[in-house]
């Protein structure tokens, strides 16, 4: 029996990563991301020629503000292609437009209902003091307030309103875990 040689396994290995690239070129081509974070549900989805509404997930470049660079720093956010530098980020939107929220130290409040599992954590994973933003209000129209699914997304909890301008598209799933 011939056993493969390391100079064959790397070529199989070389082949099967160009494979892989450009089939990921060609889904992102065809309007399909892939979330691996814990913001939203895990899996592959399509971006929507949808108009920017509650309840969407969407895509978004963090606006350049300190915060964000701190969080990318901290590695909150990864590095990416953004104007900012980090990678775009994937969110749900809870808010928008005259809805009034409360956001501190107790979680999110939206039109008087509590979001589930939004008190904000004191700390990150290293043990630093997160940072959190306070305030409540009507969300202006330009804005909405953004959430991950997961306690330890970093989310408008930690960052408040980001504008709409911010948003390049809205997705949907077509396959989560």
């Amino acid at each position: 029996m011939n056993r493969p040689t390391l100079k064959t396994i790397g070529r199989y290995t070389a082949l099967s990563a160009f494979v892989l690239s450009i089939a990921g070129v060609a889904a992102a081509a065809a309007g399909v991301r892939v979330n691996v974070t814990r913001s939203v549900p895990l899996g592959f989805y399509r971006t929507t020629d949808e108009p920017i509404h509650k309840g969407a997930y969407v895509i978004f470049c963090p606006p350049q503000r300190e915060l964000f660079a701190l969080a990318l720093k901290r590695r909150y956010i990864e590095p990416g292609d953004c104007p900012g530098g980090s990678y775009p980020m994937m969110k749900r939107i809870l808010a928008a437009k005259n809805d009034r929220v409360q956001i501190g130290p107790n979680g999110i409040v939206i039109n008087g209902v509590a979001v589930p599992n939004s008190k904000p954590r004191p700390y990150d994973g290293a043990k630093r003091e997160l940072p959190h933003f306070v305030g409540s209000g009507k969300i202006a129209a330009g804005d909405v307030i953004v959430v991950g699914e997961s306690k330890v997304s970093f989310d408008s909890r930690y960052f408040g309103p980001i504008p709409r301008q911010q948003i390049s598209t809205v997705v949907r799933p077509i396959v989560t875990w």
